[in-house]
């Protein structure tokens, strides 16, 4: 004899109108920011058989977690799910080739792009290092690659290795100095590194520990400020909610060394990527807007980032209009938080997930993308229709007014469904070479300045190609050489171990050609990666350039060996 249960799963769903979901409650639907919507089910019988009652009702127990997983799934799948379309090869499995770049992917006017690497699982966050080799984050592999730059011409990785493993999520990098700082999910490490050979130069020690990963959104992310600080990000635990932990859905930053650790700013939801302008030197941030109040609400943000600034999340959306769980109809201490929070400076369109941002530095990009910002659009999940998956250029007027257009697309096929790519980061080498990271294809794309594929997206002359950025004129007046700053930044050149780069990879010439002492001081200041941001004093910048016009001026006069060995 057998007993049979059957058990019954009822998927139900409110249909937001514009798309999304709204929660349901007995007897009630909590209202959302939509103005309509419809209510269906979907019913899913399952036949539990066992040979008695005490086995029949553990296995009704077993199987009623599966079988509810699984009806969620299939529901997804099949886009029975209103507000929900994945892109599954994120979790099945994706890959890309230069056949498939060649013919997908397109860019902006004066640009090329190809694939630098396809075999770069989960590659996420990037940093160049000073001899202009990339360095990868991949979180689910707990390791970081370093890829050799394309020395040898052939558009790809001259070499990759992993360069260190054994990390817990490893996500945000940054070089400073000769170290290598990781932000791990739950800490901050930093490991000596030998820009000239690529490798480990001691012990990977965690700086700052204790850090809460569980949650949604356990990526961290780092990056050296001007003022000398390191800057962290954390992301929120949840979609919407109040945090026990004040440093999640914030910025903060510390000291190299790991001291003073500070929360710098807050109400940030998932700032995934920042970034200083060159322009004005102010703080931009990304951020990722909450989920499941229909296709188009609310924006994803950018954010100009002040020490001490409250920018919203949970209590406001966008232009603080009050989230509908925990800011409309609330009392007058939330109220007065929404009305002093600070609001977006730009919006994305909704759930487009901005990610890495990166500012365009190096002096061979054109005239009308230097100073521009990057930004990586990883795509949509919870909406009816994919949206984002692109690279997109955002270019501040003088009046500080933001544009943006498209940089690097093609990720997401006419089709609005099919998914070739995810972008999540953006790096620049001294040479103007971009990179860009994909963690759905596991692959890295480099984008040149040159001939590219023709289209719209970016600023461009008459012709349709973008005007070489032009040449800053030599000085018409002999160079006065200040012979005791120059010996003061001496001093700093060999403390710093400058040459070490500058003597074979990123040789130091014709520098009169292009600045004055004033214009090359000031350079310090916002410096081209790979170089680091010293942070150096008015004085030690004049010094500095002194010396270098100075060295500049001997090798001319000099004998070949020296002039080798003083660029």
């Amino acid at each position: 004899m057998s007993y049979k249960h059957v058990i019954t799963v009822t998927l139900c769903l409110n249909r937001i109108s514009g798309g999304g979901l709204a929660r349901r409650t007995t007897g009630t639907t909590v209202r959302h920011l939509a103005p309509n919507y419809s209510y269906f089910c979907y019913e899913i019988k399952a036949i539990v058989r066992s040979p008695s009652k005490k086995a029949l009702t553990f296995s009704a127990l077993v199987a009623l977690p599966a079988i509810v997983l699984l009806a969620v799934i299939f529901a997804a799948v099949a886009g029975w799910i209103p507000g929900v379309n994945v892109p599954w090869g994120q979790l099945l499995g994706a890959s890309t080739d230069r056949e498939t770049v060649s013919a997908k992917l397109q860019v902006a006017p004066g640009y090329r792009v190809g694939l630098f690497s396809s075999d770069v699982p989960n590659a996420r966050f990037m940093a160049v290092t000073r001899n202009g080799d990339l360095l990868v984050s991949q979180p689910k592999l707990g390791q970081v690659s370093l890829l050799r730059a394309d020395r040898d011409g052939d558009g790809a990785t001259d070499e990759q290795r992993v360069l260190i493993d054994g990390l817990q999520r490893p996500h945000g990098l940054a070089l400073y100095e000769d170290w290598l700082y990781i932000a791990e999910s739950n800490a901050v490490g930093r490991v000596p590194f030998d820009h000239s050979d690529g490798r480990l130069a001691g012990r990977y020690q965690r700086i700052v520990t204790g850090l809460g990963d569980d949650g949604n959104h356990w990526t961290k992310t780092i990056g050296l400020g001007p003022d000398g600080w390191i800057y962290l990000s954390s992301g929120s635990t949840c979609n919407v909610c109040i945090e026990e932990d004040p440093r999640r859905a914030s910025i903060m930053r510390f000291r190299p060394d790991g001291s003073d650790f500070e929360i710098y700013a807050s109400g940030l939801r998932n700032s995934v990527g920042f970034d200083w302008s060159p322009g004005d030197g102010a703080l931009y941030a990304t951020d990722n807007g909450r989920d499941w109040l229909g296709n188009d609400f609310p924006p994803c943000e950018l954010n100009r980032i002040e020490q001490g600034g409250f920018y919203g999340w949970p209590y406001a959306n966008g232009q603080r209009v009050p989230d509908p769980d925990f800011g409309e109809g609330k009392g007058a201490a939330i109220q007065s938080k929404i009305a002093r929070s600070i609001p977006p400076v730009f919006e994305f369109r909704a759930h487009n997930a901005p990610l890495g941002m990166r500012f365009l530095r190096s002096p061979e990009q054109s005239v009308h993308y230097r100073d521009a910002a990057l930004v990586a659009l990883h795509g949509s999940w919870n909406r009816d229709t994919k949206d984002g998956y692109k690279v997109i250029s955002l270019h501040w007027d003088d009046r500080g007014r933001i544009r943006a257009g498209d940089f690097l697309w093609g990720f997401l096929a006419d089709d609005r469904e099919t998914v070739h790519g995810r972008p999540v980061d953006i790096a620049e080498d001294a040479r103007g070479n971009i990179y860009v990271s994909d963690d759905y294809a596991g692959a890295i794309y480099r984008v040149q300045p040159g001939h590219g594929s023709a289209g719209a997206g970016g600023p461009a002359g008459a012709d349709g190609e973008i005007a070489p950025r032009p040449r800053i004129s030599a000085p018409k007046k002999p160079l006065a050489i200040d012979t005791n700053a120059a010996r003061q930044g001496a001093q700093i050149f060999e403390r710093r171990d400058c040459a070490r780069c500058h003597r074979q990879q990123l040789p130091l010439v014709n520098l009169s050609e292009k600045y004055t002492l004033k214009q090359l001081a000031d350079y310090f200041d916002t410096p081209t990666p790979p170089m680091p941001n010293y942070g150096f004093s008015n004085s030690q910048k004049r010094a500095l350039a002194h010396f270098l016009m100075e060295r500049e001026l001997q090798a001319r006069g000099s004998d070949p060996q020296t002039r080798d060995y003083l660029q």
